[in-house]
């Protein structure tokens, strides 16, 4: 996660920033939603006949990710207000997914739901048919992170002492909730991609740390590179010997993040080193095919990873970067892809603030995340955090205090879905693994991304940035088709 300044600045902005489609996008809303089972009979409605399936999320949850009966139809008319104009012959990226961060925290709480309750969740969130979400990736972190109950690593020993064989290597801490709740999703999804992140390296590794019985802040000590190198190969066996399959890692989360809980710093330099001295070999030597992904943290220094990248020895070694958006512009991450055009990019982090509102975090982050990340290179789009208690818990002395999970866990038979599930809904049902964007029309009233899946489905993701209610018409191989959105409104279109 983010430090504590960069996390108080986000709120003040949120705070003081009226929505407006020019906004930052944040404004104080209704709050959640838990959607229930009619209790009184309805009358069915007759489907209408029509060409593309639309799914909405109103910004005053009227609606919140429900598929609509309305006629939507190809034709040959001239189109009606702005036109978002598809090209299925030019593309770009693939897509290897959408989903969240599952913290040691989200799968405690997860975990104390009843058995029915819980398999319902999971199946709601990892299966793909009928109204499920379709999550196919997930980042996981490795030891503790800010949103874990406490501090830990997989090698700590007594104050003083080291252990540069990793005797005392075990992953037995998240064979309560994590592991547990990780194999119950990979039954549901077996493809389900995996990314795993580390806070912070075991506190015997590192120099200068900054509190909390070493785990805060500190760098890893060049003296035991070649040690922690072999803690990430032990740990992607030992998950793997679970049957949990770890396709990436990211050498550390928030690299130039002191101040967390835990943390540890790792300059560039140091990145680049530690990869093609250390992990780069050791994977390769020990047969494993995770990808190495550098960087993972804010928009504002993609020189970071270029300067990797710049390393002719580290660069064979790496699959690509990974950013987070607490800072800097979504827009500048393509200049990565330019400069290196060969090396992959992923988004793996973004929170919801528990000041935030429903509408105001929808439209940021459809507009940033959802059409934005994949818009500029990225392969994925991850949110922070799946799952919290109603007190934004469990977390770390000094972790994130107000970090809205995807999933509110209220008890172990009442779940509330907030706004970030629906964000990444949108997208992670109907953008399947495998899928590529291809060319839309970027129109600044109408956000929008446009992907063609495997199966040769169509998916157009539309947000309304504007304040009053929209029609616009969206033309693909000579046809066009219109609809109409309320103002802060996003709409998933397959055809």
């Amino acid at each position: 996660m983010k430090i504590n300044l960069t996390r108080t600045v986000i709120t003040s902005i949120v705070t003081l920033c009226v929505f407006s489609a020019a906004s930052c996008g944040k404004k104080s809303s209704a709050g959640t939603v838990t959607p229930t089972n009619p209790t009184t009979p309805t009358t069915p409605t007759t489907p209408l006949s029509s060409d593309v399936a639309m799914w909405l999320t109103t910004a005053d949850q009227t609606n919140v990710f429900s598929k609509q009966n309305v006629s939507i139809n190809f034709g040959t008319s001239a189109a009606s207000g702005p036109l978002i104009n598809i090209d299925a012959a030019t593309t770009y990226q693939t897509i290897d997914g959408f989903g969240y961060c599952l913290t040691g925290g989200s799968a405690q709480v997860i975990n104390l739901m009843s058995d029915a309750q819980k398999n319902d969740l999971l199946t709601d969130l990892f299966a793909t048919d009928g109204t499920h979400i379709g999550v196919s990736y997930l980042r996981i972190t490795i030891g503790a992170s800010d949103l874990s109950a406490f501090d830990y690593t997989y090698d700590e020993v007594t104050p003083g002492q080291t252990d540069v064989d990793l005797k005392s290597f075990s992953i037995d801490q998240e064979k309560t909730d994590l592991i547990p709740i990780l194999k119950k999703i990979i039954a549901i999804n077996p493809a389900i991609k995996i990314l795993a992140t580390p806070w912070t390296a075991p506190t015997w590794m590192k120099t200068a740390p900054l509190g909390e019985n070493g785990f805060k802040g500190g760098s890893l000590n060049t003296a035991y590179y070649d040690t922690y190198a072999k803690y990430f190969v032990k740990y992607i066996q030992a998950m793997k010997a679970q049957g949990i399959t770890i396709d990436a890692v990211t050498p550390q989360n928030e690299p130039l993040n002191a101040y967390n809980n835990p943390a540890m710093t790792m300059q560039s330099n140091e990145e680049a080193d530690f990869v093609k001295n250390n992990l780069g070999p050791q994977f390769k030597a020990a047969g494993i095919t995770a990808k190495i992904i550098v960087y993972d943290h804010n928009a504002d220094h993609t020189e970071y990873p270029t300067d990797i990248y710049k390393d002719a020895v580290a660069n064979p070694y790496i699959d690509g970067s990974a950013f987070h958006l607490y800072a800097g512009s979504i827009n500048s991450v393509s200049a990565v892809h330019d400069a290196y055009p060969a090396k992959n990019l992923y988004f793996t982090e973004q929170y919801t603030p528990a000041t935030g509102g429903f509408g105001g975090d929808l439209s940021w982050h459809v507009t940033n995340l959802i059409v934005g990340a994949t818009r500029n290179w990225c392969r994925n789009v991850l949110e922070w955090n799946l799952a919290t208690d109603p007190s934004f818990g469990p977390h770390t002395n000094g972790g994130c205090d107000g970090c809205k999970g995807a999933l509110t866990i209220n008890s172990a038979t009442s779940v509330t879905r907030n706004v970030s599930y629906y964000i990444i809904a949108h997208a992670s049902k109907f953008v399947r693994p495998g899928a590529v964007r291809i060319a839309s029309d970027y129109l600044s009233a109408l956000p929008n991304v446009a992907f063609r899946n495997t199966d040769g489905s169509t998916v157009l993701i539309v947000l309304n940035s504007g304040t009053s209610q929209q029609s616009f018409s969206f033309k693909i191989g000579g046809k066009t088709a219109t609809s109409t959105l309320d103002a802060g409104a996003v709409a998933t279109y397959v055809w």
